[in-house]
């Protein structure tokens, strides 16, 4: 048992290093030598838990998922309607980018041109965005003629880029962009009649 409690916190402390490095450099820049030294631990026991720097860069994507999941699951029990919960979580992505060098990472990865073998956690992002935009024109929330699939590529576009952005200059990107951008796009987003006057201000 105390093994295995070892192994876990070795494991663990490799996986935030990893996230640390790629978040500050990219993949391409980031070296083993380099995370190991972050994480404090040997060479023998990174090689025994990822066989590779690709192997740990996919380790890294899969807990941004997990890490963006708990964030929606959290949201989903008080979000009103499609549309206020895409805002909320958009802002508040922002926020976890500001501290979670996961998250941040799982987003700079899943733009890196260096990246060959990446888990699609860009795409199982986009999926969401769109997702939320589907269910949004289902219940009426969307305007006449918005294409969810467009309109999805453009908030995919700009919440990588506020994270990518944010990583390198946390004072350059702040939750107030996130609301600025949402007061542009909502008049032409929203349904007449649909009321969402300062939903893209936090709620909590």
């Amino acid at each position: 048992m105390v093994k295995q409690l070892r192994a876990a916190r070795t494991r663990q402390a490799l996986v935030l290093a990893a996230a640390e490095n790629f978040a500050d450099n990219g993949y391409a820049l980031s070296s083993l030598p380099a995370i190991i030294r972050r994480a404090g631990v040997s060479a023998g026991a990174l090689h025994f838990h990822f066989p590779s720097k690709d192997a740990l860069a996919c380790e890294v994507e899969g807990a941004a998922r997990q890490s963006v999941e708990q964030l929606v699951a959290g949201r989903r029990r008080s979000a009103p309607s499609a549309l206020r919960l895409l805002i909320t979580v958009t802002r508040d992505l922002l926020a976890a980018g500001a501290t979670d060098a996961v998250v941040r990472a799982g987003f700079k990865l899943s733009v890196d041109p260096s990246r060959k073998n990446g888990t699609d956690f860009g795409s199982w992002w986009r999926a969401w965005v769109c997702e939320q935009l589907l269910r949004a024109q289902r219940e009426g929330e969307l305007a006449d003629g918005v294409s969810p699939d467009r309109v999805a590529a453009v908030i995919v576009a700009t919440t990588v880029g506020f994270e990518v952005l944010g990583a390198a200059d946390h004072d350059r990107i702040s939750p107030q962009h996130v609301e600025q951008f949402w007061s542009l796009v909502l008049p032409q987003l929203a349904a007449p009649g649909n009321e969402f006057v300062g939903a893209a201000r936090s709620d909590s």
